[in-house]
């Protein structure tokens, strides 16, 4: 005898007839009939697969709403619950019912603004920022005698300042056209006590302006109000106000 008796003994039992369904067990030997067996489990895969794959364009609207709700996309665009990373990147209603349309589900949804606030903002600052330092470039230029008499006066205006002006404050005036202007003006003024005056411990904070400066109603609304503050800051750090 050459069978392992200990694999025979581990081996499953066959089924017996009366296990076996009847539409899989041979009517004359009682066996399984594994062919009609493999083409049922075949069936059913394909039962299953077109259950979960997404109907086409021709399908009846009942089986394409079947499959919107089972993947998770609500009923609304209303009921998407949207979490802003940033204020100018909140639920927009005409947003939402596109993505609606679309079979977005609320984590798809709520991905789109993510990225939004991910990708887009910093686009759109920098932009903002190139446009304003091109506004900025154009009022100096008018006011300086044209695009290139601005660019000649240029690097004679920031060897004065880095010269004669503690560096924050030097950089802090280079930051607009008031801020060279200032600059300009000084230098042509010739005032010696400048530099003397910008470094003194008891001169106004210069961290305080340069903060001013960057706020959105200096460099983008330019409230009258705001602005006068900072210039009359300024005029006090330099002893001429």
């Amino acid at each position: 005898m050459s069978e392992n008796l200990l694999d025979a003994a581990m081996e499953p039992e066959a089924p017996s007839a009366e296990d076996i369904p009847e539409k899989f067990r041979d009517a004359e030997t009682g066996k399984l009939r594994v062919d009609a067996l493999l083409k049922s489990y075949r069936e059913l895969e394909k039962r299953l697969s077109q259950r979960f794959a997404a109907p086409g364009k021709d399908a009846p609207d009942e089986d394409r709403l079947r499959f919107r709700r089972a993947i998770g996309v609500p009923e609304t665009a209303e009921e998407y619950s949207i979490e802003a990373k940033h204020e100018l990147c909140g639920p927009d209603a005409a947003i939402n019912a596109r993505l609606h349309e679309a079979g977005f589900t609320c984590e798809q949804v709520q991905l789109v603004y993510d990225l939004a606030a991910e990708r887009l903002l910093p686009l759109i600052a920098e932009a903002a920022a190139d446009y304003e330092a091109q506004k900025q470039m154009s009022k100096l230029s008018e006011a300086l005698g044209g695009e290139e008499q601005f660019r000649r006066v240029a690097p004679q205006i920031a060897a004065w300042g880095r010269a004669n002006l503690a560096k924050p404050v030097f950089e802090a005036l280079s930051t607009t056209a008031e801020g060279v202007l200032a600059l300009h003006r000084m230098m042509g003024s010739g005032e010696p006590s400048l530099a003397r005056e910008a470094d003194a411990p008891e001169a106004v904070d210069e961290a305080a302006l340069r903060k001013m400066m960057r706020d959105p109603r200096y460099w983008r609304t330019r409230e009258p109000e705001y602005v006068k503050r900072v210039t009359d800051g300024f005029k006090r750090l330099f002893g001429q106000g």
